[in-house]
């Protein structure tokens, strides 16, 4: 049996090293349009920053050790220029010579990846992306040839990862993103803290802009402004790179990649594919989508290789979970968040948690941040989300564990998670949200949104502090009367047995124990979820 594979690195390598592990006899070849078959390129931001300063360290295999290992023909610089299916071939140019030539194949494995989004404004061609070892040279080359400042338009992961090793470099760095936010995937209460982040760092951040036009050394937004920019990268997404299937004759779907079934056939059943041109299956709506990540090709590049050599396979359906570094903080996320289950019409409970990273008492516990979002009745786990100097990974891990385990939200209570000073508490948060969870599923503790506080306010509900008095005087929310948790049982003549009361503390946990009390006295209480410290986070920036 002969295999081509189009496209190395994380599918088209993954797929190529299993099937030689099942079957020493097949042929295989493995032929990549670049000059580099098997690379980190999750690293390639680092790389530019100086984090990873050695470029040699992000080359993790040459052909000649995939060939001396595994018994691979792996071609570099070597475009496959189309497929004929009925003669099972592959049209092959060599890069380096021009020469062309035909390929055949019994299977054929596709992973040509994802192409960058460049928006199509006049001056776009002076700017560089960053998908391969390449990119990463020539943005470098800009750099080293004295570039003083940087426009980075994207606010994803890979924008804002660039715009940080950018300004880790020395460079004044201004990023712009077209949406209200940074880092979509996160809902805006999660993402502002980030935002401000890196506006501490020293990046200026445009929201709500668009790039108008590339000039020779600046940039001009939507708003008629300039920023200076010696180097401009766009980081603005990516689409699948589809070429050849669609010439090919292969269905896409509905999203603009690759249709494949669960064993990541196309619609020929000589023909697989895998990584970012490829469509996924969405855990939660059983629709396909596009989940461009690294892990994903790796996964489904080993299931190609079952597949072909004969075993039983299934693609996972994809939940999504995601992790980036912004300067001093961590973002990390599973599942899908709330813009996207109000908009999809799915109900849905949100819940916000203020812990902190390990037990408090121990030196350097870390203020951490989590959301969770859970489908009422059955409680299942539809997203969690997480921002922190620390621990904000591992819980998301731990998350999106616990959704392909099935654990309902308020099973998150009994895990039994490592736990000493210096790494976690002994109510973990992630405990800690299973037993939040408990109690809105069986009404012990009915909330608010942060959302949903100026509408209460505005329908006569009196907001009650029950932080400190510092703590009020530092800042409450508008109208607001402080009774502090401790002296609420001796003031509560003091309350209108006529209003609603919404009762608020920092981060929400002394706010459910005053609606505790006041619940059990006759008052009709909610409690802000997530206490002022989402609220405040959740309001626009003035």
């Amino acid at each position: 049996m002969k295999v081509v594979i189009v496209g190395g690195v994380a599918g088209g390598m993954s797929a190529a090293t299993r099937l030689r592990r099942l079957d020493e006899r097949a042929e295989i070849v493995v032929l990549e349009r670049g000059a580099h078959v098997s690379y980190a390129n999750c690293g390639l931001p680092y790389h530019i920053g100086g984090v990873i300063p050695d470029r040699a360290d992000l080359l993790l295999r040459t052909p000649e050790d995939l060939g001396a290992r595994f018994a691979l023909d792996v071609r570099v610089e070597h475009e496959v220029l189309s497929v004929d299916r009925s003669a099972r071939t592959v049209r092959v140019r060599d890069l380096r010579d021009g020469r062309e030539y035909t390929e055949p194949y019994d299977r054929l494995v596709l992973s040509p990846g994802a192409t960058p989004v460049v928006p199509p404004v006049p001056g776009a061609e002076r700017g560089l992306t960053l998908r391969d070892v390449q990119d990463s040279d020539r943005v470098l080359r800009r750099v080293e040839d004295g570039a003083r400042s940087a426009v980075v338009v994207g606010g994803g992961f890979i924008g804002v990862e660039v715009a940080e090793n950018l300004r880790h470099r020395g460079l004044a760095v201004a990023l712009v993103e077209a949406a209200d936010q940074v880092l979509a995937p996160l809902d805006p209460e999660m993402a502002r803290p980030l935002a401000t982040e890196l506006t501490a760092g020293g990046i200026e951040l445009r929201l709500d802009t668009r790039v108008a036009k590339v000039l020779p050394d600046a940039v001009e937004l939507s708003t008629g402004e300039t920023l200076p920019g010696d180097l401009v990268v766009f980081a603005a997404g990516v689409r699948p790179e589809t070429a050849l299937a669609r010439a090919a004759g292969l269905e896409l779907g509905p999203f603009g990649g690759i249709a494949v079934d669960e064993a990541q056939r196309t619609s020929d059943p000589d023909v697989f594919a895998v990584g970012d041109a490829a469509e996924k299956r969405d855990a939660f709506s059983g629709e396909p989508a596009l989940v461009p990540l690294a892990n994903l090709a790796n996964r489904h590049g080993r299931l190609v290789a079952d597949a072909i050599a004969g075993r039983p396979v299934r693609a996972r359906p994809s939940v999504g979970t995601a992790v980036v570094k912004v300067l001093g903080l961590t973002a990390a996320t599973t599942g899908w968040n709330e813009k996207r289950l109000r908009a999809a019409g799915r109900p849905y409970r949100a819940l916000h948690l203020h812990a902190a990273s390990h037990a408090g008492y121990y030196p350097g516990a870390r203020p951490l941040a989590l959301k969770l979002l859970v489908e009422p009745g059955g409680e299942r786990i539809l997203g969690a989300q997480a921002v922190g100097p620390e621990g904000a990974d591992k819980r998301v891990d731990v998350l999106a564990t616990a959704i392909a385990g099935g654990l309902t939200a308020p099973e998150l209570a009994d895990l039994e998670l490592a736990y000493a000073p210096p790494f976690g508490s002994a109510k973990d948060p992630v405990n800690m949200l299973g037993y939040v969870a408990g109690n809105l599923a069986d009404g012990v503790s009915p909330t608010v949104q942060w959302h949903e506080v100026e509408s209460r306010l505005a329908a006569g509900a009196l907001p009650l502090d029950v932080r400190t008095p510092a703590e009020y005087a530092r800042g409450t929310i508008p109208g607001a009367r402080n009774i502090p948790l401790d002296d609420l049982r001796n003031r509560l003549g003091e309350l209108p047995r006529d209003r609603e009361i919404l009762v608020f503390c920092e981060g929400g946990l002394r706010g459910h124990a005053a609606l505790r009390i006041l619940v059990q006295e006759g008052f009709r209480t909610v409690n802000l979820d997530g206490g002022r410290r989402t609220w405040e986070a959740g309001r626009p920036a003035r």
